[in-house]
């Protein structure tokens, strides 16, 4: 679990405002995550390897390349690029382990040669896949894949001090979502935004468009769009994500402990259900296919009787309460600041019944909210009508 004392950065000229407004007036701006690390896999059995074990369908990754994500050709970037993609290895009894970004590279024979007149060298057939991953977990993430690795043959390498990992994210990121490499081009700002030679690029976040764009780039260069004064430290990403209710990695999903269902994986893109199997497959699809899912991660405020923001009044941990019945109604998962996540009982957290504290402490109220991406049948009304038809 999770715990930031509140950002100081040229965020906090916006006094009194919510922080969600300063980011949308500051604009696009720019976090390196400090708490991601990459991966890379490579060998023939790359794929297999990981469709046995991950939540999503990675086979993917092996088709052919389609107009999917466009760019416009340059010497060092692919005409066309796989989108990444967002997964999770869980316990064989289902329960979350570790969350991955997985990013097929472009390969040379993708990509044009240096003149821009034709393919460049290279062949087709090799396998390579980057992930960034939790950093805190990265030696413990090792050690279990290369347990399950068994005989097959691919190689597991931490490359995290030859690449780092980046956000972009802000303002109405989903209008501007063209900025980005892998959605499309900002045609006025080509010469700006041009990858590095390794032909590194800025994507869609796979698991919400809200989200920004994400990518891996080597570190010894300065990611493309990346303006000076929008840089911004990794807390505000937090917030960011926070308020709209999205946990990322092993310390903010409890480890061995989160079903990944009640921490929206599903509408974050995480998991197929017609891929196979894979580790924990079972409980995931039984837990799916039975239609109701009674807590769920939802954002949080913290409050005092006044209905002020409190700010470091509450750790991970706390106990949710209905404030009027005493009865607990879930748990805070993760804080920075006033801001949280919470996994609670839909029907007491968003339907209204009484008003909700944190256990132990009389002048710190909770206010929870549904996030605007959640698909309708996740709200309790719709589940009641659901469950009557």
């Amino acid at each position: 679990m999770r715990q930031f004392s509140s950002s100081k950065t040229f965020l906090a000229a916006a006094g009194r405002r919510s922080h969600s407004s300063a980011v949308n007036s500051a604009g696009l701006v720019t976090s390196l995550l400090k708490s991601r690390s990459v991966v890379r896999f490579s060998g023939p059995d790359t794929l297999k390897f990981l469709q046995g074990l991950l939540t999503n369908d990675v086979r993917r990754f092996g088709e052919p390349l389609h107009e999917r994500t466009a760019t416009i050709p340059t010497p060092n970037m692919p005409a066309v690029s796989e989108p990444p993609m967002y997964a999770a290895l869980l316990t064989p009894q289902g329960r979350f382990l570790y969350d991955f970004f997985l990013y097929r590279p472009a390969k040379e024979a993708e990509k044009l040669d240096p003149t821009g007149s034709g393919p460049g060298p290279g062949s087709t057939d090799s396998t390579e896949l980057f992930a960034d991953v939790d950093a805190s977990a990265l030696d413990e993430l090792l050690g279990t894949l290369k347990r399950y690795r068994l005989r097959s043959k691919v190689e597991i390498e931490n490359v995290g001090e030859d690449f780092q990992c980046w956000q972009r994210f802000g303002g109405d990121i989903s209008e501007k979502s063209s900025l980005g490499w892998g959605s499309g081009v900002d045609l006025a700002g080509i010469s700006a935004s041009h990858g590095s030679d390794g032909g590194c690029q800025w994507f869609k976040d796979p698991r919400l468009d809200c989200l920004g764009l994400r990518g891996i780039f080597p570190t010894n260069t300065t990611p493309p769009l990346v303006e000076a004064d929008k840089e911004t430290n990794e807390e505000n990403y937090l917030e960011w994500r926070i308020e709209n209710g999205v946990a990322e990695g092993s310390s903010e999903i409890p480890k061995g402990e989160a079903i990944p269902l009640e921490f929206n994986l599903v509408g974050l893109n995480a998991i197929s259900f017609d891929k196979g199997c894979y580790v924990g497959q079972e409980l995931v699809a039984r837990t799916h296919h039975r239609g109701v899912i009674r807590k769920r991660l939802v954002p949080l405020k913290f409050v005092n009787n006044d209905g002020k923001e409190v700010e470091q009044r509450v750790s991970p941990g706390s106990q949710v309460i209905n404030a009027s019945s005493g009865k607990k109604i879930g748990s805070v998962t993760t804080t920075i600041g006033c801001r949280g996540l919470g996994l609670l009982r839909l029907d007491d957290a968003l339907k209204g019944s009484g008003p909700l504290a944190v256990e132990g402490q009389n002048n710190v109220k909770v206010e929870a909210f549904r996030p605007k991406w959640w698909p309708r049948e996740w709200v309790p009304e719709h589940q009641e009508q659901s469950a009557v038809a």
